[in-house]
C-alpha cells in the first residue's frame, strides 16, 4: 500500500530564516519557500510511522566548508560548500525517533530546493520532547529532552547515547525545553510536569555529570499553573520564560539569564510578570519576541500580546478550521522589524501571517482586534448619514485615488479627496432631516471621459441627479407622492438606469444619458420608464435590483424587497425596438403622463425566501445569480423556462414561460445573520499568479512582469477568442464568492468554503451606512478598505493611501493561505463521485509563447510542466464531519494536490452519513470531464439534505468545478446512522435509512417535486439501527431483485426482500424480514455486500455479506439465494434464503471495526481506531489475513475503496523517477524511508500545493503511533494473530516497515512484463485523511511478506539508541 495524498493535523513548524518554512504533517517533512513568494517546493516522509513534533535546524556557524556528514551504513558522504552554505543540517523529531535532513538549496534560484535523508533513523526508549545541537561541537551531538524528566546526548554518527541523565524529581513531562550552549556542561532543561510545575535542572552539572546513576537536583521550580503546561519559550536577551497550560492561561516569568557559558540558571527567586488570559480553551503553543507575546490554543485562534501594553491582546490571527491550532512558528527579528507567524491547525492546514515587530504601535482599544480604524475627521456641518465611495474609475487604482462622497442630516453633499474635505452639492430644505444617496462612475457619451453621478432621494418623493464635478449641472426628478426608500443604479446595454422605490410599492425608473453640449459642458438627458409594481405586503419597498440580457434581447430585472422576495420583471416589446441609434431608443420610450399610468408587474415572484427581514443585495455572474439577506443566507438561482404544464398558465406577457428557480442555498458562519452582499472570488488562474496576487520589489521580478504585459498585447486576439470561449464555459456555473455582513460587532468577508474571514473591521455592527472598497465590479481581490459611520464621524478601517504588497495582504485578517485546510473535527463518513480526467488548455500553456529571451523560455517551461502536472485523473469525494459540513474534495493522486470544491453548511449537526447516485454527463467525448451526482445526507437531528452536484473541467483555472443544487430536505425527531440507495427510478430514488430509535425507514426522493417522502417504517430491531447495505440480484431470464441488509446494536443482521413493488409506494405495510443472521456480540457498525452468479446449473446466487462491530470481530457470512421458478415474486412464492456458511476472525482489530469495504469479489478492507487498516482475502474456506497498514489517520471512521488502473506513463514516470532518485541520493543504494522524488530531477521543483504525495510514492508504507505510543502494530497484530482462525495467514507487523516497493529492477521487469497493472484505491478518514494505492491486491501473501522482510533490511534501516558503556 502506498500513500498518493495525505491531510493530517500540522503539529510542527519552523522557521529558516526569513527565506523558509519546514512543516511537519504526520511523518512528512515539506519546506516552502517565502521569496519570492510563498509555495511549497519539496516534501519526504522521514520518521516512518512516528509523528514529527519538533524540526531544529543546526546553526550555520556550525555549518563549515567541506563539511563532512555520515550516510547510511557509515559510508562517509562528502558535501563541498562554498563560502556560503547552501545546505542547512535539521534534526526531526517526533514520539520516539530522531532523524537527520539536509535541505539542499541551489543559490541561482532559492525555489528549488530537495531534502535528503543523512542517516538512519533513531529510536529512543523514551518520547522525545525537544532536540538541541550542541552549537560549539565540531561533531554532530544533540541534546534530547525526554517525557520522564531525563536527559540524554546523542552521536548521530553512530546512534549512540554518549551520557544519559535523569532529574531528581522523577515524574512525567508534558513539556520541556533545552537551553544549550556549547558543550554538554552548559545544557540547562525547563520541564512543564503533570503536577503543573515549572522545574529547572542541570543535566551536566556537579562532579558526577557524566555519570547517569547519579540524578540532578531540581535548581529552580515555578507554581502558578492550575493545569498541565504544553508549552514552553525563553527569550534570552530579556531573561524572560513564558509557559502555555491546559488551565487557558500563558505566564511570564523573570526567571534572568539561562544556559550559556556555565550553564546558569538564573534568579534564585524567579517572579511571574503576567499572566494572560484571552483564549477560549487549552493553550498549546506560545513564542516569545521582543515587544510581543504569541499563543495559539484549541479555540482556532493565534492571539499577538502587547507585553508594553499592559498585556492586551493587540491583534486575533484566526485562519483555521474547528480543532484548534496544533503548531506555532514566529521568525527572528529585531524588535521593530515585521515577523512571519506561521500557523499550522488541526485541519490540516498552514497559514502565514505578516505581524509587526512592535504590535503596540497600533491602536490599543480592545476593538482594534483585526484592524486598525482610522478618522477621516469629518468637519461638516450636522451629522453624516450616508458615505458612498465614488472615483473608482480602473482596475490599478489605488484607495487613495477614490473620492468619499457623504451627504448629512442638513441636506449637504461633502466630498473627501486627498486628505481635504470640501462641499459639493447643498440641498434644499426638503432634503434636510432625511436623505438617501447613491453614487456611479460612467462613460459620457461620444467621448472618453468618465464622470461620478451621484443621486440623493428625500422624504417627498424627490430625487436630485448630478454630476460630482459639475453639481451645477444638476436635474430634479420627481417620483411622486411619498418617501423615497431606496436608490439604486444598474448599467446594462451600455444605457444607465436609475431606479427610485417609493410610495405603495411603485418603483420609479429613468434612463439617463451624460453628453457633452454645445459648449462642451455636461449636460444629463432624462427618459422615464414604466414603473414596477411591487406584490401587496408590509415593508413595500425595493431594497436590490439587477438587470440581465435575456435570449430574446428583452431586459430582465431581478429585484429584492424588504419584505424578503425576489421578483422578476420584464420590459415591454416598444422599450426595445431598437432601430439602430439611440435616438430611435428614446423616440420608442413612452413619455409624459401616459408613462406613470402604465406599470410592470412581475412574472415570477419568490415570496418571502429571504424571510422577513428583506433582501440586502442581488448580483449575476455569468449566468447565475446571487442574493443575500438578513436571515443569514445567500441564494444561488436563475432565471428559467417554467415546466410545460406551468406554460399555460402563465400571461399573455411572459412570452417566454420565465421563472425564478432557486439552485442552493449557503449558509454564512454562525451568529452571522445580517449578510450584505455576495462578492466573486477573483479564479485561481495557473502561470498568472506573478502578475496579479503577488507583488515583488525585485528588479527582476519587475522586468518578467514588463515582458509578460508585452506578450499578452501581442497575443490579444488569440487571447480575446480563448476568453470568450472560457466565458461561454463557464456560462451558468457557480463561482467562487465571498459573503460580506455584519457579525456581532464587525464588519466580516467570510469565505464560506475555507471557513474563514477574509476581513473583520470592528464597525459597531448594522444599521450603519458603509461602503467597500474595491467593490465596483463586484470582485473579491483578496483585500479592502472599509468606509463607515460611527458615532457622527466618518472611519476608514485602513489609512487612504497606504499600499498593500502581497506580504501586507498577508498581513490582513485573514493572512496567507499556504496548505487548505479541510475539516477542523473527524470526518465521520466519505463517498466518491467519480473521476474527472484533467485536460491542459492549450491557451494557458502557450501565452508566453512569443518570448524569445532565454529567460521567457525557462519560464514558459516551468509553466508548461505546472499544467501538465495537473493533468491526468482527478478523484471527486464527499466528506462529511463533525464540524456540521459536508465538503466536495477533488484529489489528484499523481500529485497529491488536494482542493476544496464547496463546502455544505446546512447540517445543524454532524454528518453521520452520506451516500450518492452517479452518472456520466455529456456524450462520450466528454463523459471523463463531466460528471452529475445526487448526493445524500444525514445526520443527527434526524436530518437528510439532498443535492444535485454537476461536476466539469474548469479549462480557465485547470482543476474541477463544481456546482451544488439543492434537491429536498426532510427532519425526524431522530438520528440517522446509516443510508443507502436501494433503487433507481426514473423519477424518483428509493432510500433506506437506519435510524437511533430503532426504526428502519424507506423515504422516496423526487427531483423534479423538489421533495422527500416517508414510504414506511418498522421497528423490527428493536434497539438502535447502526448500518443499512443493499444488493441487486438478477436472474437468467433477466427479473431484477433487490435485497436490504440492516444491522443493529443486538448484533444481529436483518435481511428484507424488497422486490415487490406494493412494499415501494407511500402508505403501505412494512415488509418482515426473510432472514435473521446473529454475527456478532454486539453492535454491527460496517455492513458490506457482494453478490455472486453461481453459474447455469446453480438457478440463484450466493451473497457474501462481511460485517465489523464492537467486538472488533470481523465476520463473514455466505447466504445462497434461490430465485423462484416463474420469476415472478409473490408472497406465497418469493426468493428463498438461507446462511450457507459463516466465518469469523474473533480479534480482526484491536479496536472496534468503524468501517468495511469489498475491494473486489474476493477481497475486503476493514479499518478500525487502532489505526490499521488490513486486507482479507475471502474465500469458501473462510477468512484469511493479506496485508496491514498503519495510516496517519486517528479515529478512523469513513472508508471508500474503488478498483482503477495504474496506466502505462505513471508506471514509465514511476520507474524512472525512482531510479533517478536513487542514484543521486544514494548512490547505489535504496533510500532509507523512501525519498519522494521531485518531478524530473533531485531537487526539482514542486507545485506550491504539493503536500505529501512527495513521500515514498511507492516505496515506504504509512504508518503513525497510535496514542498508546510504542509500537502498536507490534501488539495490536499479535494480539489479532493469536486468536486468528486457522485459515488466516500471519503477518507480523513490529512497526518497524509495512514498505511494499519492490528494487529498481524489480519495477522494471514488472513494467516490461505488465503493461497495465490492476490497481486498488483506500480513502480512509477521520483526523484527517489518507489515500492509499494497492498495487496487485493478488499478490500471495507468503511472496508479499518475503519481499517486504527483504526490503526491510534494505530500505528501513533503523538504530535503535542504547546508552555507550564505559571501557574500565
Amino acid at each position: 500500500m502506498e500513500t498518493a495524498a495525505l491531510v493530517a493535523p500540522v503539529t510542527a513548524l519552523e522557521f529558516l530564516q526569513d527565506a523558509f518554512l519546514l512543516t511537519g504533517e504526520g511523518p512528512v517533512l515539506t519546506v516552502y519557500s517565502l521569496r519570492p513568494r510563498p509555495k511549497a517546493c519539496s516534501s519526504l516522509s522521514v520518521l516512518h510511522h512516528y509523528r514529527i513534533h519538533g524540526i531544529r535546524p543546526r546553526s550555520l556557524t556550525a555549518v563549515r566548508p567541506q563539511s563532512s556528514a555520515t550516510g547510511t551504513y557509515g559510508k562517509e558522504k562528502e558535501l563541498t560548500s562554498t563560502s556560503e552554505p547552501n545546505f542547512y543540517d535539521l534534526a526531526v523529531f517526533g514520539g520516539k525517533a530522531v532523524r537527520l535532513v539536509r535541505l539542499h538549496v541551489d543559490l541561482r534560484d532559492g525555489e528549488h530546493l530537495c531534502l535528503e535523508i543523512l542517516g538512519p533513523l533513531m529510536e529512543l526508549q523514551d518520547w522525545a520532547l525537544d532536540v538541541r545541537w550542541l552549537s560549539g561541537d565540531k561533531h554532530s551531538l544533540l541534546c534530547v529532552a525526554v517525557a520522564h524528566n531525563s536527559a540524554l546526548l546523542l552521536d548521530v554518527i553512530t546512534g549512540n547515547a554518549l551520557i544519559q541523565r535523569s532529574c531528581l524529581e522523577g515524574c512525567l513531562l508534558y513539556s520541556a525545553l533545552l537551553l544549550v550552549h556549547e558543550s554538554w556542561a552548559d545544557t540547562v532543561v525547563v520541564g512543564g510536569t503533570v503536577f503543573n510545575q515549572l522545574v529547572l535542572w542541570k543535566p551536566g552539572g556537579g562532579d558526577k555529570s557524566n555519570d547517569s546513576e547519579h540524578k540532578a537536583p531540581v535548581e529552580r521550580r515555578l507554581l502558578g499553573h492550575s493545569g498541565v503546561i504544553f508549552n514552553i519559550s525563553y527569550l534570552q536577551e530579556k531573561g524572560w520564560l513564558a509557559s502555555a497550560s491546559d488551565d487557558r492561561s500563558i505566564r511570564v516569568w523573570g526567571v534572568g539569564p539561562l544556559g550559556g557559558p556555565g550553564g546558569k540558571c538564573g534568579h534564585l527567586d524567579p517572579v511571574c510578570l503576567r499572566v494572560l488570559y484571552g483564549h477560549q480553551a487549552r493553550v498549546f503553543s506560545v513564542r516569545l519576541s521582543p515587544g510581543n507575546v504569541f499563543s495559539a490554543g484549541e479555540d482556532g485562534a493565534c492571539l499577538v500580546w502587547d507585553w508594553a501594553g499592559g498585556g492586551k491582546v493587540v491583534r486575533t490571527l484566526k485562519g483555521h478550521k474547528a480543532g484548534g491550532v496544533r503548531a506555532l512558528a514566529v521568525s527572528e527579528g529585531t524588535e521593530d522589524e515585521e515577523r512571519w507567524v506561521a500557523t499550522g491547525g488541526a485541519d490540516g492546514g498552514v497559514r502565514l501571517w505578516r505581524v509587526e515587530g512592535r504590535e503596540e504601535k497600533t491602536d490599543k482599544s480592545e476593538e482594534a482586534v483585526t484592524e486598525k480604524l482610522s478618522d477621516l475627521k469629518f468637519p461638516g456641518q450636522g451629522l453624516p448619514k450616508v458615505v458612498c465611495i465614488a472615483g473608482e474609475e480602473n482596475d490599478n487604482a489605488s484607495c487613495s485615488q477614490s473620492k468619499l462622497v457623504v451627504c448629512t442630516d442638513q441636506g449637504i453633499v461633502y466630498q473627501y479627496s486627498d486628505g481635504q474635505w470640501e462641499i459639493v452639492w447643498h440641498g434644499s430644505p426638503e432634503f434636510q432631516s432625511y436623505c438617501v444617496m447613491e453614487t456611479i462612475t460612467v462613460s459620457v457619451k461620444d467621448s472618453t471621459a468618465k464622470v461620478h453621478l451621484c443621486a440623493v432621494g428625500n422624504l417627498s418623493g424627490s430625487i436630485q441627479v448630478f454630476p460630482i464635478s459639475h453639481p451645477q449641472c444638476g436635474i430634479l426628478l420627481t417620483g411622486g407622492p411619498g418617501k423615497i426608500h431606496s436608490l439604486i443604479w444598474q448599467v446594462a446595454k451600455e444605457r444607465l438606469f436609475l431606479l427610485a422605490s417609493g410610495a405603495e410599492g411603485l418603483v420609479y425608473r429613468w434612463c439617463i444619458d451624460v453628453k457633452l453640449d454645445e459648449k462642451r459642458s455636461l449636460a444629463l438627458n432624462i427618459n422615464p420608464l414604466p414603473s414596477f409594481l411591487l406584490p401587496s405586503c408590509a415593508k413595500r419597498w425595493l431594497t436590490a435590483a439587477v438587470c440581465l440580457h435575456s435570449a430574446s434581447e428583452q431586459l430582465l430585472w431581478v429585484c429584492g424587497d424588504r419584505r424578503g422576495s425576489l421578483l422578476l420583471f420584464q420590459e415591454g416589446g416598444k422599450l426595445e425596438q431598437k432601430t439602430g441609434d439611440d435616438k430611435s431608443v428614446v423616440e420608442s420610450l413612452l413619455t409624459g403622463k401616459e408613462q406613470t399610468d402604465l406599470t410592470l408587474h412581475p412574472l415570477s415572484c419568490l415570496f418571502g425566501v429571504h424571510g422577513k427581514q428583506g433582501v440586502t443585495s442581488v448580483c449575476e455572474y455569468q449566468g447565475l445569480l446571487y442574493s443575500a439577506g438578513r436571515d443569514g443566507f445567500v441564494r444561488v438561482f436563475r432565471v428559467h423556462p417554467a415546466p410545460p404544464k406551468k406554460l399555460e398558465e402563465k400571461s399573455v406577457e411572459n412570452k417566454g414561460g420565465l421563472q425564478l428557480e432557486v439552485l442552493r442555498v449557503q449558509r454564512a458562519c454562525k451568529g452571522m445573520e445580517w449578510l450584505e452582499r455576495v462578492l466573486i472570488l477573483e479564479p485561481e488562474i495557473p502561470g498568472e499568479e506573478d502578475k496579479e496576487e503577488f507583488e515583488n520589489h525585485d528588479n527582476t521580478k519587475k522586468h518578467n512582469m514588463t515582458e509578460k504585459l508585452e506578450v499578452t498585447e501581442e497575443g490579444k486576439d488569440e487571447g480575446s477568442v480563448g476568453k470568450e470561449e472560457k466565458t461561454k464555459e463557464n456560462k451558468g456555473r457557480e463561482a467562487r464568492f465571498v459573503i460580506v455582513g455584519f457579525h456581532a460587532i464587525h464588519f466580516v468577508v467570510w469565505d464560506p468554503v475555507k471557513q474563514e474571514r477574509l476581513l473583520a473591521v470592528p464597525c459597531g455592527g448594522g444599521h450603519r451606512s458603509w461602503s467597500l472598497w474595491p467593490s465596483h465590479k463586484g470582485i473579491w481581490p483578496g483585500y479592502g478598505t472599509l468606509f463607515f459611520i460611527k458615532q457622527g464621524a466618518v472611519m476608514a478601517s485602513q489609512p487612504p493611501g497606504e499600499t498593500m504588497s502581497w506580504a501586507g495582504k498577508a498581513g490582513r485578517a485573514g493572512g496567507w493561505g499556504l496548505r487548505e485546510g479541510v475539516h477542523g473535527r473527524g470526518i465521520g463518513c466519505v463517498c466518491r463521485l467519480g473521476r474527472i480526467r484533467g485536460l491542459g488548455n492549450g491557451t494557458e500553456t502557450t501565452s508566453t509563447g512569443h518570448v524569445t529571451e532565454t529567460e521567457g523560455r525557462s519560464r514558459l517551461k516551468d509553466e508548461v510542466k505546472e499544467v501538465q502536472r495537473e493533468e491526468g485523473h482527478w478523484e471527486i469525494v464527499v466528506t462529511g464531519g463533525e464540524d456540521t459540513s459536508l465538503t466536495i474534495l477533488a484529489i489528484h493522486p499523481n500529485s497529491g494536490r488536494i482542493k476544496v470544491l464547496s463546502v455544505i453548511t446546512d447540517h445543524i449537526s454532524s454528518v453521520r452519513t452520506v451516500t450518492a447516485v452517479t452518472r456520466p454527463e455529456g456524450g462520450s467525448e466528454n463523459q471523463t470531464q463531466c460528471l452529475s451526482a445526487l448526493l445524500v445526507s444525514a445526520g443527527g437531528r434526524a436530518q437528510i439534505q439532498c443535492y444535485r452536484l454537476l461536476i466539469s473541467w474548469d479549462r480557465q483555472r485547470l482543476i474541477p468545478s463544481c456546482q451544488v443544487i439543492q434537491v429536498a430536505r426532510h427532519r425526524l425527531d431522530e438520528q440517522y446512522m446509516s443510508v443507502v440507495v436501494v433503487d433507481e427510478k426514473t423519477d424518483c430514488h428509493l432510500l433506506a435509512l437506519a435510524c437511533s430509535d430503532g426504526a428502519l425507514r424507506l423515504f422516496s426522493v423526487s427531483e423534479v417535486k423538489h421533495q422527500i417522502d416517508l414510504l414506511w417504517e418498522t421497528f423490527h430491531h428493536q434497539r438502535c439501527v447502526l448500518s443499512v447495505a443493499t444488493c441487486s440480484l438478477e436472474d437468467g431470464k433477466g427479473n431484477r431483485y433487490k435485497l436490504l441488509f440492516s444491522a443493529a446494536t443486538d448484533g444481529k443482521i436483518a435481511v428484507w426482500d424488497l422486490t415487490e413493488v406494493s412494499f415501494l409506494s407511500p402508505g403501505t405495510t412494512p415488509p418482515i424480514p426473510c432472514l435473521d443472521i446473529p454475527a456478532h456480540q454486539s453492535g454491527v457498525n460496517a455492513l458490506a455486500v457482494w453478490a455472486n452468479k453461481l453459474g447455469q446449473q446453480g438457478g440463484g446466487c450466493l451473497v457474501t455479506v462481511a460485517s465489523g462491530g464492537d467486538d472488533g470481530q470481523l465476520t463473514v457470512s455466505m447466504i445462497m439465494v434461490q430465485y423462484p421458478e416463474d420469476g415472478k415474486v409473490q408472497p406465497s412464492n418469493g426468493l428463498h434464503l438461507h446462511l450457507h456458511s459463516q466465518s469469523h476472525i474473533p480479534l480482526a482489530h484491536a479496536a472496534p471495526l468503524t468501517a468495511l469495504k469489498f475491494l473486489s469479489p474476493d477481497y475486503v478492507v476493514s479499518t478500525s481506531s487502532d489505526q490499521r487498516v488490513c486486507m482479507w482475502r475471502v474465500g469458501s474456506t473462510g477468512i484469511s489475513h493479506i496485508k496491514a497498514l498503519c495510516s496517519h489517520v486517528a479515529d478512523a471512521a469513513g472508508l471508500a475503496v474503488w478498483e482503477g488502473e495504474s496506466t502505462e506513463e505513471e508506471e514509465k514516470r514511476k520507474t524512472r523517477l525512482e531510479s533517478e532518485q536513487g542514484i543521486a541520493i544514494w548512490r547505489g543504494k535504496r533510500s532509507p524511508t523512501g525519498l519522494k522524488p521531485t518531478p524530473g530531477e533531485t531537487g526539482g521543483r514542486v507545485s506550491k500545493d504539493k503536500e505529501t504525495a512527495d513521500e515514498v510514492k511507492g516505496e515506504e508504507s504509512v504508518e503513525a503511533d497510535c496514542k498508546t505510543g510504542g509500537p502498536v502494530c507490534t501488539s495490536s497484530d499479535k494480539t489479532g494473530g493469536e486468536t486468528a482462525s486457522e485459515h488466516r495467514n500471519h503477518t507480523e507487523i513490529d512497526g518497524t516497515t509495512e514498505s511494499e516497493v519492490t528494487s529498481e529492477t524489480d519495477l522494471k521487469a514488472s513494467f516490461e512484463s505488465k503493461k497495465r497493472e490492476k490497481s486498488g484505491w483506500l480513502l480512509v478518514c477521520g483526523q484527517g485523511f489518507q489515500l492509499l494505492q494497492v498495487r496487485n491486491p493478488e499478490m500471495d501473501a507468503e511472496k508479499w511478506t518475503t519481499k517486504r522482510r527483504r526490503e526491510k533490511e534494505e530500505v528501513n534501516h533503523r538504530v535503535k539508541v542504547t546508552l555507550q558503556e564505559k571501557s574500565t
